[in-house]
């Protein structure tokens, strides 16, 4: 329902600017011209190019940050409408004095501006949501890692020395470098081995082979914060 408001919205701005663009082309006695013909021609390809503009910089944005990152596209070709409408009113008021070859050449190169820099921002939208959505997945093992400290920390009843070191290793866990990357996600598999193991002694009551275990996934996870730093 929200979309579809957005774009009414959109729609009556676009049906607002031409009115108000060909009542001033037509209302106001500009002479004829070729170059008058030119400049009303890309005005209205200014005007009407807006719905491809828009439909770029906001379809399929589900969520407010993902329209944020649309607004820099829907910025340059706002930026676009305004320089040649300002440019073709110009040129239709004195288009009598100008050789058609004038407006032709500028407008060309506003429009290829206009393009270029709709594509650049495209790409670094999308190269600022890749990214995101990579860190997302970066972190989802180190997050779950967490996690699961939580209940093995829980297990260790009133057995002091695996408290401890479970304590120690949710601590470490818990201010370690939350990305994975290639390098480090064969440790982090030893890692998560490790807990799962542990849990079975705990479970067995056999918990000073959890104890071993738990400074064996430290000794692991102290690999894995060397790797992240020499990556960085």
């Amino acid at each position: 329902m929200k979309e579809n408001k957005n774009t009414i919205r959109i729609l009556i701005a676009l049906a607002v600017s031409l009115v108000v663009f060909n009542l001033i082309a037509f209302v106001i006695p500009f002479a004829h011209s070729a170059s008058f013909w030119i400049a009303y021609i890309f005005g209205m390809l200014a005007i009407l190019s807006q719905l491809a503009v828009m439909k770029l910089a906001f379809s399929g944005a589900e969520t407010v940050k993902s329209k944020l990152y649309g607004f820099p596209v829907a910025r340059i070709g706002l930026i676009y409408l305004a320089v040649q409408m300002a440019f073709s009113i110009a040129f239709m008021a004195v288009g009598w004095l100008i050789p058609p070859w004038i407006p032709v050449v500028l407008f060309v190169l506003f429009l290829a501006a206009a393009v270029l820099g709709l594509l650049a921002a495209d790409t670094v939208r999308d190269e600022v949501e890749h990214q995101e959505e990579k860190f997302k997945k970066d972190v989802s093992i180190m997050r779950e890692l967490q996690s699961r400290m939580s209940g093995l920390v829980s297990l260790a009843g009133e057995h002091e020395e695996l408290k401890k070191e479970l304590t120690a290793l949710a601590d470490e866990l818990k201010y370690s470098d939350p990305v994975s990357s290639d390098a480090t996600r064969a440790i982090e598999q030893d890692v998560s081995d490790r807990l799962d193991e542990m849990k079975t002694m705990m479970a067995d009551g056999n918990n000073e082979s959890a104890v071993s275990l738990c400074k064996k996934a430290r000794e692991l996870l102290a690999e894995r914060n060397r790797l992240c730093k020499l990556n960085k």
